[in-house]
């Protein structure tokens, strides 16, 4: 569940300004779902767009150097990565999009679903009752696509423990020409594969077991719902009227650019009252913490505190600090000039 409506359309505008694909990672918190038996639902809080090459067709996620930061910046804040998005939307005339993901084509291609498996592998779920201490995952994938009615729509999904097991020993891998199916290898002298089956009717009606070779990767998917609350929840400030929100990072766009005049700008749009507005945004705490003019991620544990409990006099206290109270004169300098 993704906490407002915004998280999500923020998201999507370097799409909509680039045409490029994009993707990001979700950060959040896992919550009881009361209407599910023993269920738990990931309330998604932020999404942090990591270095990534991207293009109309492709996107390849790149080391992060930021990525202790954030992980830093999360956990102070109650948070963790709980799963990730991307995008597959082509354009059509009149704002919408094309449909083409669906049962008669496929709902993720095999190297997404491996790639879903690897960061299941990489986010376990921990568990007392097994002797690893580990079973299976929680970690989300959402991919933003077009419907059967050309809208931008969500689709979450997980793949199952036996697909991660495939993935995690190596031998499950896409093939080259139709998305829809996997091929789980064959032995060698070096490694051997046991054969992997399902069951698949035939034009008879009956059920026959077939080998693996290809697999249809829908057999090792699950559906995740994804939805948004009828009220808004905001973990980070949601910014109403003529307030822009800061510049997301990793964004090569000039309307995206992150630098200390960005920052200048952003903040002078608060009064000092609204200083906990200001801040309650991921994307501005990590600058906070990583930007070289004046480092703060050494002093920002109170102002995390602050967010995480919606403490407005905390925050305020926070940059009557000689730290900020420098930062504030050197964003004033440069508002001015």
């Amino acid at each position: 569940m993704f906490e407002n409506p915004q998280i999500v359309d923020r998201f999507l505008q370097f799409w909509r300004e680039s045409g490029n694909q994009r993707g990001g990672w979700l950060y959040g918190r896992y919550e009881l779902h009361p209407e599910v038996p023993l269920g738990m639902k990931a309330v998604v809080c932020a999404i942090y767009e990591p270095p990534q090459e991207t293009s109309k067709d492709t996107l390849k996620l790149l080391p992060d150097p930021k990525e202790e930061v954030v992980e830093e910046i999360a956990a102070n804040l109650g948070l963790r990565r709980v799963g990730w998005i991307f995008t597959d939307l082509i354009p059509l005339s009149g704002g919408k999009v094309k449909c083409y993901r669906g049962g008669e084509t496929h709902f993720l291609s095999a190297q997404e679903i491996i790639t879903a498996a690897h960061y299941q592998n990489t986010f376990p779920n921990k568990c007392k009752q097994t002797d690893e201490g580990m079973f299976g995952s929680k970690f989300t994938t959402v991919c933003v696509t077009g419907n059967k009615e050309n809208e931008v729509h969500m689709e979450g999904y997980q793949v199952s423990n036996q697909c991660m097991a495939l993935v995690k020993d190596e031998i499950l891998v896409p093939t080259k020409d139709a998305p829809e199916l996997g091929y789980v290898i064959e032995s060698t002298d070096e490694k051997y594969v046991p054969d992997v089956f399902f069951m698949e009717m035939d034009k008879y009606k009956n059920e026959i077991k077939k080998v693996g070779r290809p697999l249809p990767v829908e057999y090792l998917l699950i559906d995740v719902p994804v939805s948004s609350p009828l009220q808004p929840l905001e973990t980070f400030a949601i910014l109403e009227g003529d307030r822009n929100h800061f510049a997301v990072g990793n964004r090569l766009l000039e309307s995206s650019l992150q630098d200390f005049n960005s920052f200048a700008q952003y903040m002078s749009q608060f009064r000092s009252a609204e200083f906990l507005t200001a801040v309650s945004d991921l994307h501005v705490l990590i600058f906070m913490a990583t930007q070289d003019i004046m480092p703060l991620r050494d002093f920002l544990g109170p102002l995390y505190e602050a967010i995480r409990t919606a403490n407005v006099e905390a925050a305020t206290e926070w940059s009557y600090l000689d730290h900020w109270s420098q930062m504030q004169a050197l964003i004033q300098a440069t508002t001015m000039n």
